[in-house]
């Protein structure tokens, strides 16, 4: 098929839910794409942060194909052992106690929101059940989590949401401490808000609010589902913060490219959900196991977390030489590019004609290239990006 041929075909058939680039991608290795006609695309958002490990990593595949041949998937009614596999290594990784296994980061937010809801119940009764995230974050896009989410935009058209919200403005130790009223349960947050522009939370806010939390018996819960998987330069990011969550949710990177979440909790909420209170159909499928057990085989590793620190410095210092760059953040390979001209759709269209996948948040360029991505495929993309930068 050719390009409009596909297009066309989106336009007939699909919902129109995304605002698409002009590129179909129907094969890649490494952090290097190719559309239907053979163009080559050097990848710099690994599916939004997902192919951690790039296109078709070998041991990747091999581990999917060798699991997809045995048994593709049973119901969660039966003994899994690549689960507990994966959760152990989760639970060791982390320190942390139990784990859900789900099909995504918004599932995984969901099970947070209703530990901590059904763990304050539990404790405290009624009328402690509100849940405190910040201004300008994102935990996903069902009813639930868009009610979570803190930005007005998403507060719209699908009425009525959620009710036991509040948001607290990022980095405002004052207004986090006069929101946490009796009604409230726990506080998730993000440690870098990702599609919020790749804004990193401050260690004094973060250290107050661990502290306000501890001292009131409310959950810490700490969304990773972006930051995590080694994405940040450490596994999980809140080992940065020197703090102890009382949960995380993690997903996108942890199946390096198929469905899975997680929900991962400490021991004092290791008993809070039990038979019946919460489930899923095909969440931690033996194949979506396969392909999780090899990524932490392998993005977990000090040398591999070394390595993906390097790569960020080097990003972030062949980045600071480019024109139209007026100020970078984020952590690790998590990066946000300001631009001097507010142009960053513009540039992230340019970049695509030019074969280069870039994404956008906000009103910044995003990058969130396979961790493993070679040097060879930086220094070309971001000479493909130096070339948009300066037309």
């Amino acid at each position: 098929m050719t390009f409009e041929e596909i297009k066309n075909e989106e336009q007939n058939y699909m919902m129109h839910t995304y605002g698409r680039f002009n590129a179909a991608v129907v094969s890649g290795k490494g952090a290097t794409a190719k559309d239907e006609s053979g163009k080559e695309y050097i990848d710099f958002t690994s599916g939004i942060g997902v192919n951690c490990l790039g296109y078709c990593d070998d041991g990747w595949v091999k581990a999917v194909a060798s699991q997809a041949a045995t048994i593709q998937h049973i119901s969660n009614l039966y003994y899994s052992p690549l689960q507990t596999e994966v959760s152990k290594k989760l639970c060791e990784l982390t320190g942390m106690d139990k784990v859900f296994l789900c099909n995504s980061g918004a599932e995984a937010n969901e099970c947070a929101i209703k530990i901590a809801r059904k763990y304050s119940f539990d404790k405290y009764g009624k009328g402690r059940q509100k849940i405190l995230t910040l201004v300008n974050s994102f935990h996903g896009r069902t009813v639930t989590t868009l009610a979570a989410t803190g930005q007005d935009v998403f507060h719209n058209y699908f009425f009525p949401f959620t009710e036991g919200f509040d948001y607290v403005t990022a980095n405002d130790a004052e207004d986090l401490e006069g929101k946490l009223g009796e009604d409230v349960c726990a506080l998730f947050i993000e440690l870098v808000q990702g599609e919020g522009g790749v804004m990193p939370l401050s260690d004094e806010f973060v250290s107050a609010a661990a502290k306000l939390c501890q001292e009131k018996d409310i959950l810490l819960m700490i969304d990773e589902v972006q930051t995590g998987m080694s994405r940040t330069g450490t596994v999980y990011c809140y080992e940065q913060y020197g703090i102890k969550p009382d949960v995380i949710t993690s997903a996108k990177g942890l199946g390096g490219g198929v469905p899975i979440g997680a929900c991962i909790c400490s021991e004092k909420l290791s008993g809070v959900m039990t038979a019946g209170t919460h489930g899923t159909t095909f969440g931690g499928n033996p194949i979506a196991c396969a392909a999780a057990k090899e990524v932490l085989s392998r993005v977990t590793t000090k040398e591999f977390l070394e390595e993906v620190n390097k790569k960020g410095a080097y990003i972030r210092e062949k980045l600071s030489a480019l024109p139209n760059v007026r100020e970078i953040r984020g952590k690790g390979m998590m990066i946000g590019i300001v631009t001097e001209k507010n142009n960053a759709k513009e540039i992230a269209v340019k970049c695509v004609e030019n074969g280069l996948l870039i994404l956008t948040a906000k009103d910044l360029l995003r990058l969130l290239p396979p961790l493993n991505i070679s040097y060879e495929e930086i220094d070309k993309g971001i000479e493909i990006l130096s070339r948009v930068m300066d037309m």
